[in-house]
């Protein structure tokens, strides 16, 4: 088993370039042996728009290829909330990794005193914080690290305005996946009219 793992969660709706540049990132940047994805299944502070299938088949197909990174669906599979601790919790029990690091975003950090069980997140998992060259974290004492990932300005609001717009996203998505992404679109807004 590796010794270093990463785990890299999110809702992913839809996953973009921008996913795939920062866990290439990562990778490098925490020299881990594996990376594993989680899309969240029911995440706790947001609603995702597209289903849990419809997003655990694009983040499948966007990380496609690389032997590194593994996706888990042990939050689409969860009951409930899909809270980070039970996550880190399953990775000591199913991956029993050497060491073991939670990478979040600067908002994620900011806000993860009000996360569910802080505490235990950091006894279970170090902290990494991405970070743009030239950006700094301010306003936090959580114990992190920071590693520095390439700038994407991209989201997945973005790119979801642009869908409601009738706008292209190529070259936003992986191609492979974008046929798809437009195709979960189109049917969610034929759903919402009916």
């Amino acid at each position: 088993m590796p010794g270093r793992v990463g785990i890299f969660g999110g809702t992913f709706d839809p996953p973009h370039i921008g996913h795939l540049v920062v866990t290439q990132d990562a990778l490098e940047r925490l020299e881990l042996d594996r990376l594993v994805v989680v899309p969240a299944g029911r995440p706790p502070h947001r609603e995702a728009v597209l289903d849990p299938d419809t997003r655990w088949d694009l983040v499948c197909r966007a990380f496609e290829g690389d032997d590194r990174i593994q996706v888990s669906d042990v939050e689409l599979r969860r009951e409930g909330p899909s809270w980070t601790v039970d996550t880190l919790e399953w990775a000591h029990q199913e991956l029993n990794p050497e060491t073991l690091f939670l990478i979040v975003g600067a908002d994620q950090l900011r806000a993860f005193g009000g996360w569910k069980a802080p505490e235990r997140i950091l006894s279970l998992a170090r902290l990494a914080a991405m970070t743009r060259p030239g950006e700094a974290f301010e306003g936090t004492d959580v114990p992190h690290e920071v590693i520095e990932v390439t700038r994407v300005d991209l989201s997945s609001t973005r790119i979801r305005r642009r869908l409601d717009e009738g706008r292209s996203i190529r070259y936003m998505v992986p191609e492979r996946l974008r046929p798809r992404v437009e195709r979960a679109w189109s049917a969610r807004r034929t759903q919402s009219r009916a």
